[in-house]
């Protein structure tokens, strides 16, 4: 009896032995065949851009928890001072992967860094120095990258899981530009898009798509402010003009068959791009600033030259002309002697 009672509570200890070590346990790492068939699948891969991308050598970044890096103010900055890679909409190939402890990197358009080829490292060194035997690329390169990142190691995951996971910044699925762009607007100006309307805030891509490439344009002045209206529709047909000021709707005007005129003015739709609201609103906080530091005079010296501390022979005050000879007490009308004639 004694023994029955041990061997029951040895099991159950085993049991819950089994299930603590089953609910700490650690995710598998990826594996190499896991490894392998990503490289096969992504590497090449071509893909609709969902976010902009900036050059430069900073590229997106995805947390563990989803979240993307940078986003908003500080995405808007980083475009306006590096360029846009590709926009929303963009098509792009995956051109290189990279799988590391803790992240997988994605290059798309041949990644932020320009490579060189094998025969652009070549040199030829003489007494005068070396030099390069072929042209060298440009400094830059338009493509850019997203750094997948995880919790301490890359854990094991299928193809489906990793698109899943950069599903904020690529589409995988979209059959064509249009479809991969509508897809990353709001849902009210995907809706009005879909319909082939126009909303107030608009910009001239979601018109374009929404509507085509306008038959007849006008550009006119109100004021102070210039603005540009693409006319849609012939009589007796409905005709609409569609009002821009800079990039953004401001007026919608349609002419019905009835007669009826219908105008809207007030702001439907906010769409501007991430991170460009603020500086878009004329707020000069949001825009990069400068770097903090004093500006230098101009100067002709060449990069690296130091100045010459020359002695100060000049006088540094004001010119000192000599003061003119007495004239003669007893011709007032006469003038002071000048210089006599040079000796020869």
């Amino acid at each position: 009896m004694s023994s029955a009672r041990h061997i029951s509570v040895a099991l159950v200890l085993a049991l819950l032995g089994a299930a603590s070590a089953a609910a700490g346990e650690k995710p598998a790492r990826l594996s190499k065949d896991e490894r392998f068939a990503l490289l096969r699948s992504l590497s090449s891969e071509r893909v609709y851009v969902r976010k902009p991308f900036p050059m430069g050598k900073k590229g997106l970044v995805l947390r563990p928890d989803g979240t993307l890096s940078p986003s908003g103010q500080e995405l808007g900055q980083m475009l306006m001072k590096n360029g846009i890679a590709a926009k929303p909409g963009d098509l792009a190939r995956i051109t290189r992967m990279d799988v590391r402890d803790d992240e997988i990197i994605f290059e798309i358009n041949g990644g932020p860094v320009k490579k060189k080829k094998w025969y652009q490292r070549i040199q030829i060194q003489g007494a005068g120095g070396s030099s390069p035997v072929a042209d060298q690329p440009p400094d830059f390169s338009p493509g850019s990258m997203v750094v997948l990142e995880f919790k301490g190691y890359v854990p094991s995951l299928t193809v489906e899981e990793v698109k899943e996971r950069l599903k904020p910044v690529f589409d995988f699925s979209s059959r064509s530009p249009t479809q991969a762009y509508v897809d990353t607007l709001p849902p009210k100006a995907k809706e009005a898009i879909l319909k082939h309307e126009v909303l107030v805030g608009m910009n001239r891509e979601m018109v374009t798509t929404s509507k085509g490439r306008p038959p007849r344009k006008i550009r006119e002045k109100e004021g102070d402010v210039e603005y540009e209206e693409w006319i849609y529709g012939e009589p007796p047909q409905d005709v609409e003009f569609i009002r821009f000021v800079g990039d953004e709707v401001v007026q919608v005007k349609t002419m019905k068959m009835t007669g009826e005129r219908l105008v809207r003015t007030e702001k439907e739709v906010d769409v501007r791009p991430e991170g460009a609201t603020e500086v878009a609103a004329g707020n000069p906080d949001a825009a990069p600033k400068p770097a903090d530091q004093p500006q230098k005079q101009p100067t002709l010296r060449r990069p690296g030259e130091t100045p010459i501390d020359l002695p100060d022979n000049t006088g540094g005050g004001p010119v000192m002309l000599p003061e003119p000879p007495p004239s003669d007490p007893s011709n007032p009308g006469s003038r002071p002697p000048g210089p006599g004639p040079n000796p020869q």
